[in-house]
């Protein structure tokens, strides 16, 4: 079995994982990221770089590289409930470098961060490996026990950091307490091809019975069908022609090309969860993003947050990880950080849940928007503060962690 030794093993090389090596290689820590995939090519991940991420590109002096990759620049986020439309979201308002949402392929956005990790020494990334199992030694993780190409491998750490996602292997075997929050809906992704004469801006469409989400990704659509929790059996029952159908009555201008869904192989579940770990470490441990608290994605904002969360644990992390020191109270700093931010986006997502998404599930007669929405039209600053909550969060982390030379 091969041996390895590192400072900190980062498991899973998403938003959250990339960018936290990306940080603790910067500042002289040594840092082996695990990904399972052996490339980041996975469709209909979130694709959304808020402002506040790229605040952080900026403070890193990399953000025109970062601009340089093909995006579509998203400046307002509409609605069409019912018969009214609703600008809702305006990040021309935000007091950030770059005001508004760069929609890239989240396969690019890793690249390129894990692009930028690679100039310092002390970084390196496996791809197709994937951690099975957690060190332990007198209470206390010590690394992780991994899958690669080559065979088994042990690779020991002064801290894991689990940044797998919301199906964590690493959080069962922690046996760390969850609270499971809920959802009552998962979304159904898919894409269309969109035409020059379709309009420009991001879209929902809300009816009785129906939410839709249209995200403009230049040539084409990517779109989600919001269902009720479990409902995807019943419409598959029914046949994709009638599930075309459903389609076309919401968006009609989608009605020239709903035939490029040929079958269900390209509809995309989303199963969506909401919970978040009441503890997010153990000594020689820590969860980040999904890994820690799974989001909804009503308002696009999971990889926001676990960019985030990534930012302040290496803000936090790496003096006493460069010392060798790191300690639990350490690990407790980083949740106690970002404690806030997850419980109030989730509380947010939480009363959308409950207040838009069910009843209109349900079949809630939608005449139009209700007046508090109406007042976005009317008076276009208010845009900025879903704006604010959207694209900054409510605690936007700044880059802290130093530059060894």
């Amino acid at each position: 079995m091969m041996e390895l030794k590192t400072t900190c093993s980062v498991v899973g090389g998403g938003p959250a994982g990339m960018m936290l090596g990306l940080l603790l290689a910067r500042a002289g820590v040594e840092v082996i990221v695990l990904e399972k995939h052996g490339d980041f090519l996975r469709d209909f991940r979130g694709d959304t770089v808020h402002p506040s991420t790229l605040e952080l590109m900026y403070e890193l002096g990399i953000l025109d590289k970062f601009l340089a990759l093909p995006h579509q620049k998203v400046t307002q986020l509409g609605g069409q409930i019912g018969t009214d439309f609703v600008t809702m979201a305006d990040f021309s308002y935000l007091p950030t470098k770059c005001k508004y949402i760069a929609f890239m392929p989240q396969w690019d956005f890793l690249d390129f961060i894990a692009d930028q990790a690679k100039q310092y020494p002390g970084f390196s990334v496996h791809m197709n490996t994937k951690a099975t199992q957690l060190i332990e030694e007198n209470d206390c993780i010590a690394g992780v026990v991994a899958e690669g190409p080559d065979g088994e491998m042990r690779i020991k750490a002064d801290l894991v950091v689990a940044a797998d996602g919301r199906s964590s292997i690493l959080r069962e075997q922690a046996r760390l307490p969850l609270q499971e929050i809920g959802a009552p809906m998962d979304v159904l992704w898919m894409r269309l091809s969109r035409l020059p004469s379709d309009p420009p801006q991001t879209l929902g469409r809300i009816q009785p019975g129906v939410m839709f989400v249209m995200l403009n990704r230049g040539d084409y659509w990517q779109c989600g069908y919001i269902i009720a929790k479990g409902a995807l059996e019943k419409l598959q029952s029914e046949g994709l022609e009638s599930f075309q159908k459903r389609v076309v009555k919401i968006v009609p201008f989608t009605a020239d090309r709903i035939g490029e869904l040929q079958s269900w192989d390209q509809i995309k579940l989303l199963t969506v969860q909401v919970n978040r770990l009441k503890k997010w470490y153990r000594k020689g441990l820590l969860f980040i993003g999904d890994a820690a608290h799974a989001m909804s994605p009503v308002g696009g904002v999971g990889i926001n947050l676990a960019v985030q969360d990534a930012v302040a644990a290496a803000n936090i992390l790496y003096k006493p990880l460069s010392e060798g020191n790191c300690t639990e109270e350490d690990l407790k700093k980083v949740q106690d950080r970002r404690t806030f931010p997850t419980v109030a986006t989730q509380d947010f997502q939480v009363a959308v849940q409950n207040n838009v998404v069910k009843p209109t599930l349900e079949g809630t007669i939608v005449s139009g928007a209700p007046w508090p929405v109406k007042l976005l039209n009317l008076i276009p600053p208010l845009r900025g503060i879903p704006a604010a909550v959207i694209g900054n969060g409510f605690r936007p982390e700044h880059i802290r962690s130093p530059e060894k030379k």
